[in-house]
């Protein structure tokens, strides 16, 4: 549920909080105030396209901040595998506008806006004033037709995505194959010439640093001697070299240690030191002895050295890249060589998927034949709920092999008829704007309970409704709040008077600048704002009776 939303420095507001209920929020205000500001916010919020404008002017920055408290154990299970923080049952959104740029926050910590908008699909719903116009696309219709369907049909689509991934690469694999007779014998040809050289090289895998480190080694055999001398000259027991010295100051301090029990420790130290420094110097002199530079040795290093790289920088930078290389190759003239067998088992391939992608497919084409029934009979109760009491909706489920696809093979239609004795049509042909608004409300409360979104969003539903038909639309709001947190602007008192809790935004000019402010409004005060959506400017007895009286029927459809 959306808790509260925190505004600063955006459009018109200086700075405002809103703590949102439960149930139906309503949110009412003259035209101009700047209603759509709020909205506005909330996707900004939610990983909206930011614009520099949209920073009031005077300030460095424009603020927004949404809580969101979770209770579904749905919803917490898909923030998780998006890896997004969660603090105590609670998430929040910030966004920060300056210029050119804008920093997303979720719970402190730095998201891109992809992530927020992917964060929004779990945790909210906006219906806009234009979205009812998606409804008339094909491709909204199946999507609607498909959230319906629900777990079961999401599976199916799954399944299909990867079979049809399949047939894709095996046909890709087909087209990119049919090659001509000539180009064939030039391929063969360069792939054995390949082949053969890989695997007279015997590779050995991981060789090509073993034999980096001794061609290294041989070629600084001279460097290696000079170093090796000198250190064992210094450490020796000759010349003052460390070994002397050592024994020396040995011998000094076994003369006076009996005289000294802490001199004692001393002396063991030194032993250990001494005996140390003779092990390292026997080690080396042994090392020594054993150093010699052998030209033939290195000869042969330099040589498959030079061959490792001059197949490395054809074929791989590694060995183990150079073999599958070869391997590739290795299929490739057993690919040519015979190559109408290899066409013809390629063809048996891509024919196999895609036999098993239809059949998918067509499993698809059932469930979704069988929801649209169920659908369509759902949407015809909730549309007579919506005052359209003696309308017939009807969803068709065309099946095509020409259609194809990741989706299916699919053509879904939802057509309708809103006058008795007259054919169903697309909705395209007969539904005008506020009857799309409708149809979208219908729609929303029908899968409202399969979807697990708690919050959703209603910008100025009631577009081109009024009279009957909005107090229809205000009793299945009321409905819908049962279940869901809804957020709803409008100009309709009907749709106001059902709400649970009730907001006003009001534009005023403070010190030469308009400034828009939302408040909650009291009990008193909801009435006071129906009246002035029913009557004007001027709130009369008789505006606010009536509103009174919308008030308390709006109470009692709520009780039922």
């Amino acid at each position: 549920m959306l808790q509260s939303l925190h505004v600063k420095n955006l459009a018109l507001i200086d700075e405002t909080e809103v703590i949102f209920g439960g149930g139906l929020n309503i949110l009412t205000g003259e035209t101009g105030a700047g209603k759509s500001i709020i909205i506005g916010s909330i996707n900004l919020a939610l990983g909206a396209k930011a614009d520099k404008d949209m920073v009031r002017s005077g300030a460095e920055y424009a603020l927004v901040e949404l809580v969101f408290t979770l209770e579904d154990p749905g919803q917490i299970q898909a923030i998780r595998e998006l890896e997004l923080p969660i603090e105590e049952g609670q998430i929040i959104l910030q966004r920060k506008i300056m210029g050119n740029r804008s920093q997303c926050r979720v719970c402190g910590e730095t998201v891109t806006a992809k992530q927020l908008r992917q964060l929004s699909e779990i945790l909210i719903d906006i219906h806009g004033q234009h979205e009812h116009q998606s409804l008339l696309k094909e491709a909204k219709q199946l999507e609607i037709l498909d959230a319906y369907a629900g777990a079961e049909l999401s599976k199916k689509k799954e399944e299909l995505r990867e079979i049809y991934r399949q047939y894709r690469d095996k046909q890709r694999e087909l087209s990119e194959n049919e090659v001509d007779e000539e180009t064939r014998k030039k391929e063969c040809a360069l792939a054995e010439f390949e082949c053969r050289e890989i695997e007279e090289a015997r590779l050995i895998p991981g060789e090509d640093e073993e034999v980096e480190k001794a061609y290294q080694r041989m070629n600084n055999t001279k460097k290696i001697e000079e170093a090796a001398v000198s250190a064992h000259t210094l450490c020796g027991y000759e010349n003052d070299g460390a070994g002397s010295a050592i024994s020396r100051a040995l011998r000094e301090i076994k003369a006076v240690s009996v005289y000294d029990e802490t001199l004692q420790e001393y002396e063991r130290q030194l032993l250990d030191i001494d005996s140390l420094l003779n092990d390292y110097n026997r080690g080396m002199a042994g090392y020594l002895s054993g150093l010699e530079f052998d030209a033939g040795q290195f000869e042969q290093t330099e040589r498959r050295l030079n061959l490792l790289n001059h197949l490395k920088s054809k074929y791989g930078n590694t060995v183990e890249k150079i073999l599958e290389y070869g391997e590739h190759a290795r299929e490739t003239i057993e690919k040519y060589r015979d190559y109408d067998a290899y066409r013809e088992a390629l063809a048996k391939e891509t024919e196999k998927w895609k036999k098993k992608a239809l059949s998918a497919a067509g499993e698809i084409s059932k469930l979704r034949k069988k929801n649209a029934q169920s659908l369509s009979e759902q949407m015809r109760l909730a549309l007579s709920d919506l005052n359209f009491e003696q309308a017939v909706f009807e969803i068709r489920v065309d099946a095509g092999e020409e259609r194809l696809g990741e989706n299916g093979l699919d053509q879904v239609r939802f057509l309708i008829s809103t006058n008795p004795g007259e054919p169903v049509k697309e909705l395209a042909q007969v539904a005008s704007g506020g009857e799309l608004s409708r149809i979208m409300l219908a729609l929303k409360t029908v899968l409202a309970d399969k979807d697990e979104i708690e919050t959703l969003i209603f910008d100025e539903i009631d577009t081109g409704i009024s009279g009957r038909t909005a107090w229809k639309v205000s009793e299945k709001m009321g409905i819908l709040g049962k279940g869901h947190q809804l957020i709803c602007i409008t100009h309709l008192p009907q749709i106001a008077a059902m709400a649970d809790t009730h907001y006003v935004i009001e534009k005023q000019v403070t010190k030469n600048r308009s400034v828009t402010q939302i408040r909650k409004l009291g009990k008193k005060e909801s009435v006071e704002e129906l009246a002035r959506m029913l009557g004007g400017d001027v709130i009369t007895e008789n505006a606010l009776k009536n509103a009174e009286e919308m008030k308390e029927l709006a109470g009692k459809t709520k009780q039922y």
